[in-house]
């Protein structure tokens, strides 16, 4: 996860940060760096925290679809960019007004890349289980096997519109919360089984 995000941020700051005269050019690529350890630091917290909803929502481009606003309304996306700000005005000396320029610039970009990478099952660079393995603290493909369930499935399924925000809702509760239980993976009229797919892992609020 950590070498496609850096590929993103990089794609993403050339006249953010590289041609930015407020960032010494000695400085680009700790700025860089800066950014990734915000994104995944700020994901990381969501995922240990038990916010699988909204970081399928999220990576899915399921809860940002409908929101005029743009991806920097998203509560995870603020908390990331709100830290971002601060770890760049402190680790560089940047005024607040230039910090917040670049990550205003560069964190959409580089968050909605990694949505289109994540949610196209024919990507194959990364996907949900990759990166939810990750930031629960396993392997590159940790999450399905650690939790007997495949969370490429919900979020495709999110991707492709079949569930949103509400079902996710709905289903509530946390990984970390949830039942032993492997829950079934079962098709009911061409769609998926909510409660056979979910109900064993997300213990309900």
């Amino acid at each position: 996860m950590l070498e496609q995000l850096m590929g993103l941020i990089q794609d993403n700051s050339q006249e953010a940060i590289v041609k930015n005269p407020a960032v010494p050019n000695e400085n680009n690529n700790d700025v860089m760096q800066t950014l990734l350890g915000s994104i995944t630091g700020g994901l990381q917290q969501e995922a240990q925290s038990g916010n699988m909803g909204g970081l399928m929502g999220l990576l899915s481009g399921n809860a940002v679809k409908n929101n005029s606003a743009g991806l920097l309304s998203n509560p995870i996306v603020s908390g990331i960019a709100t830290n971002a700000i601060s770890s760049i005005m402190s680790k560089f000396g940047i005024s607040n007004s230039a910090a917040s320029g670049i990550v205003a610039s560069v964190l959409p970009g580089v968050l909605s890349g990694l949505i289109s990478k994540t949610s196209n099952p024919n990507d194959q660079s990364i996907d949900f289980n990759g990166i939810l393995g990750s930031l629960m603290g396993g392997g590159a493909s940790s999450a399905a096997p650690s939790s007997g369930f495949d969370f490429n499935q919900i979020g495709y399924a999110m991707a492709d519109g079949k569930l949103d925000m509400n079902d996710l809702m709905r289903i509530g509760g946390s990984l970390m919360g949830g039942g032993s239980q492997a829950p079934s993976q079962q098709q009911s009229g061409g769609g998926l089984d909510l409660g056979g797919l979910l109900g064993g892992l997300f213990g309900g609020k």
